[in-house]
């Protein structure tokens, strides 16, 4: 067999898991956006460009969209800088240091619901252990997850505590394979740790880093678990994001208008792709500066 024939053969498998369960939904999503239908596909008729005039003037949709934007432009820098951070740390070989790499990522691999619940448990105003430590060294017994100021923030940090790991993980093999030459030019040149760290280790992990970025960029847009189980998207509407009211318009309050959810999630979907393409060029300028 012709071995450019045999290769499609073993990609096979991952083609037809991208169509159907990739490409197949998005061109539902898509087709179901133009359509007036809920969710029991009752009554459907051409809707044309309606769903996404009605979106322009939802005042939700933009309160979910602030709310999303929020969230990913304070998650994300702080999820790459504790993994950037925690992988120079973890990156030579040592048994007390493959212990921590460990350590660190295994709360990445543990579901965001479990996690969402725990945290509720934790954090709970009446019955919550920290909030509890608050009152013993004097401070006041604040409500992390019901107060609309800290809430968001609370969240955040629940994410990135969640999350880091992951990208340590890949950072880790970046920082690994930089060769000690490199190390030894700058040493030698006199740099410091910091220098080193600016000059060597950051332009050289940022094939690492972009893919880490990028993908924390689009885990975020889409942040709706960890929310779904602590907030449902309150108190006052301040931890709404656009998959937590894609939901909700879709789902979960009558009546339960799934064209325009889908109309959501097709806007939703253009975000992405607009912050994710930038994103890739702004990281692929970087790579062929460094390169130069």
């Amino acid at each position: 067999m012709n071995p450019e024939r045999a290769a499609y053969w073993f990609i096979a498998p991952a083609l037809t898991f991208i169509f159907l369960f990739t490409l197949v939904p998005l061109a539902a999503t898509l087709g179901i956006s133009l359509l007036r239908m809920d969710i029991f596909m009752n009554g459907a008729s051409f809707a044309g460009l309606d769903h996404f005039k009605r979106l322009l003037a939802d005042d939700m949709f933009w309160n979910a969209l602030r709310n999303t934007l929020y969230f990913t432009v304070l998650e994300v820098p702080l999820q790459i800088a504790a993994a950037l951070a925690a992988a120079v740390f973890v990156s030579k070989t040592s048994p007390f240091r493959k212990l921590m790499r460990s350590a660190l990522f295994l709360p990445s691999i543990c579901s965001l619901t479990a996690i969402g619940i725990m945290w509720s448990f934790l954090l709970d105003p009446q019955s919550g252990l920290y909030p509890q430590y608050l009152t013993q060294i004097g401070l006041p017994r604040l409500e992390f997850l019901r107060d609309p100021d800290l809430a968001m923030p609370t969240l955040i940090l629940m994410t990135v505590w969640r999350s880091f790991g992951y990208s340590m993980i890949i950072l880790v093999a970046g920082i690994q394979g930089i060769p000690d030459s490199y190390y030894e030019a700058a040493q030698i040149d006199g740099a410091g740790r910091m220098r080193q760290f600016r000059s060597v280790t950051v332009p050289m992990v940022i094939p690492a880093l972009s893919f880490c970025v990028i993908t924390s960029i689009i885990a975020a847009l889409q942040v709706f678990d960890q929310i779904f189980v602590t907030t449902k998207g309150g108190p006052l509407d301040r931890t709404e994001t656009i998959v937590t009211y894609i939901y909700k318009s879709g789902f979960q309050t009558a009546p339960f208008d799934l064209g325009y959810s889908s109309a959501i999630s097709v806007a939703l979907l253009v975000v992405i792709m607009v912050v994710t393409l930038s994103m890739n060029r702004y990281f692929l300028g970087k790579e062929v500066s460094n390169a130069h």
